[in-house]
């Protein structure tokens, strides 16, 4: 008996370290926290793209580490696409999922985290895909449909998106193209292009000469702002508006098709390491200091005045995992009980299975 005993204990202890099928499931309010924080963590890690959202949580197991505490998960979570880009840093709830007529992209995360009182990830692995665009038209036949981005109509559609923009803002230097991110058309009036795209702010102030403007070259520091931008053109049998140059007179909007466009424009996080600094000091002082710190604020710094063909302000982060684009493939059954979880959208597309 004594001997079945010690065989039991150790079977027992050995069983502590592997990784098991969580019995409470999908459903279970820790799993899910941890699935939350660590797609957080992970929108956070990125560089490119735009900033994922939780659909459901797929499948997970855990092991319970005696040494460190807590809990090394191994998840499998299901996500689809906000409307923000990464260049935001918002966080994913704050993030409105695509829609149906918003080139939706759904797929699916592969994470390791370790969780206690707090979830740390450790590793990720991302495929996401488009939805269809036959599948888009089956569901809504008049919705905007993906255009290849090297489409001359989607580059003039930047173009003129970003014109407008550097026209109209009050910010003291023009911004260029970093990188075209959704293109997309539908038939209005006439063709209507809709394109996002990501910009740069160059070292040329808005006193720049026009004809200096083509040969401005982003900032290549840390204190470079970057935006995201929406933008459309309505055209009427593909012609496109004839504009002038920035910086020339008779550049009033009479006459031509319309160009909408929207962009954001954030702090880089160069300049709000700053200003926490300030902050920091002035818990010092006897008095209120007021320091500027509004958006867009000025920085005394060098820039490379060499122009380049290729942007490279964007770096990488050390990133702890990857997000590639991937076609859907079979999928192996959950393991855990109660999993996969329930789905937090499906854009009726109930067949696709996102």
């Amino acid at each position: 008996m004594s001997v079945y005993l010690l065989v039991l204990c150790l079977a027992l202890l050995q069983q502590e370290g592997r990784a098991s099928p969580d019995k409470s499931g999908c459903n279970s309010p820790d799993a899910v926290r941890v699935a939350e924080e660590a797609l957080e963590q992970i929108n956070q890690d990125r560089t490119n793209g735009y900033v994922l959202s939780l659909n459901r949580l797929y499948d997970l197991s855990h092991t319970q580490q005696q040494e460190k505490g807590g809990s090394l998960y191994k998840m499998i979570i299901d996500v689809m696409e906000t409307k923000c880009h990464i260049t935001s840093r918002k966080p994913w709830k704050q993030c409105e999922v695509r829609q149906i007529g918003d080139l939706p992209v759904y797929g699916e995360c592969e994470v390791s985290a370790h969780a206690d009182a707090q979830v740390k990830l450790q590793s990720y692995s991302c495929t996401l895909r488009e939805v269809p665009a036959t599948a888009v038209v089956g569901v809504c036949p008049d919705c905007p449909t993906a255009d290849n981005f090297n489409e001359p109509v989607v580059k003039e559609t930047v173009n003129l998106s970003l014109q407008r923009f550097n026209e109209e803002s009050h910010l003291a230097n023009y911004f260029t193209l970093e990188n075209i991110t959704k293109a997309s058309s539908q038939w209005v009036v006439g063709p209507a292009y809709f394109v996002e795209f990501t910009i740069v702010e160059t070292v040329c102030s808005k006193k720049t000469e026009a004809s200096e403007l083509s040969s401005c070259p982003p900032m290549d520091c840390q204190f470079a702002h970057r935006g995201f931008c929406q933008g459309s053109h309505v055209a009427h049998e593909d012609q496109f508006e004839i504009r002038n140059p920035v910086g020339k007179k008779d550049n009033s909007f009479q006459n031509r098709k319309p160009v909408e466009v929207k962009c954001e424009i954030y702090e880089p996080q160069a300049a709000t390491v700053e200003e926490q600094g300030h902050v920091n000091a002035d818990s010092g002082h006897t008095e209120p200091q007021h320091h500027n710190h509004t958006h867009l604020h000025p920085h005394e710094h060098t820039h490379s005045g060499t122009a380049s063909s290729d942007i490279t302000v964007s770096k990488s982060q050390g990133s702890l995992g990857t997000v590639v684009d991937q076609p859907a493939s079979p999928r192996s059954a959950p393991s855990a009980s109660s999993c996969p979880g329930p789905r937090r959208h499906s854009l009726g597309l109930e067949r696709l299975k996102i």
